[in-house]
């Protein structure tokens, strides 16, 4: 366990040194979700007088939105870092190696929880910046980012999986964008549940991505409702092991057919 340990994070430091030396790449996962939130928080500054948001501000509401599709988003790509490593044969040489074949894998999954939860740091400081009120504290915060992170490892282990499976850039597009906007708009990340229709209620009671926001919302609450929390955050754990799990499954699989 120990070794595995060390070579999860050895690998880990490989993905993030990309990183480090072109900080650009995270600055670019950026540019998106600090435009929702901005355009999105002026555009729809009023709506909260319709009642059910639990604030009188909507930037309060949407923050812990624009926090967990940022993580939805960046995370679903995961797969074509797997894939561009499968072309290019890298793969294939740390086959050679005596590394673990969990750390191969969890060390993507991992850089990608990391960068999740610095991406999350910057968007709720921007949301500061803006005007927006965090009553539930530093706690609240911290466990929004978690929530966040665990989102981004359920979809970044089955986007590895995916990229394993299909090996082809058109099926991983293709699904992802298929997937990325009905899993965000069937959730509360823009719209509080009593304005949506029953219909996506009920769809959103079996969304990790409203499990996410929900468990982030209530801990960032003035009263925060812990039951919610657990409940969410529990489903989000258990789903995040399920999938790193098929994702070193599938992993196995792919090194037998080479």
């Amino acid at each position: 366990m120990s070794a595995t340990l060390t070579q999860t994070w050895y690998m880990t430091q490989r993905q993030l040194m990309a990183y480090w030396r072109q900080p650009v790449f995270l600055l670019i996962n950026l540019i998106q979700p600090v435009i929702w939130l901005f355009l999105f928080g002026s555009l729809f500054r009023k709506i909260t007088d319709l009642g059910g948001f639990g604030t009188g501000s909507y930037l309060d509401y949407l923050v812990p939105g624009i926090v967990v599709m940022s993580a939805l988003s960046s995370n679903m790509w995961a797969g074509m870092g797997t894939l561009e490593e499968i072309e290019r044969g890298t793969l294939n040489r740390f086959l050679t190696t005596p590394v673990s074949r969990g750390a191969l894998m969890n060390g993507n999954v991992v850089s990608q929880g990391i960068t999740t939860a610095v991406q999350s740091v910057i968007i709720v400081a921007l949301g500061k910046l803006g005007g927006a009120d965090y009553p539930g504290g530093i706690t609240g915060l911290a466990l929004l980012i978690v929530a966040s992170t665990l989102l981004g490892t359920v979809f970044g282990a089955l986007s590895n999986a995916l990229g394993m499976l299909v090996r082809e850039r058109e099926s991983i597009i293709g699904i992802n964008t298929f997937l990325l906007l009905p899993l965000t708009f069937l959730s509360e990340a823009f719209m509080t549940p009593s304005l949506m229709p029953g219909w996506m209620r009920h769809i959103a009671d079996f969304n990790p991505v409203n499990w996410a926001l929900v468990a982030g919302r209530s801990a960032m609450a003035e009263d925060p409702d812990w039951a919610d929390v657990a409940t969410r955050g529990g489903a989000l754990l258990a789903l995040a092991l399920a999938a790193v799990w098929l994702s070193t499954r599938t992993f196995r699989s792919y090194q037998r057919s080479v």
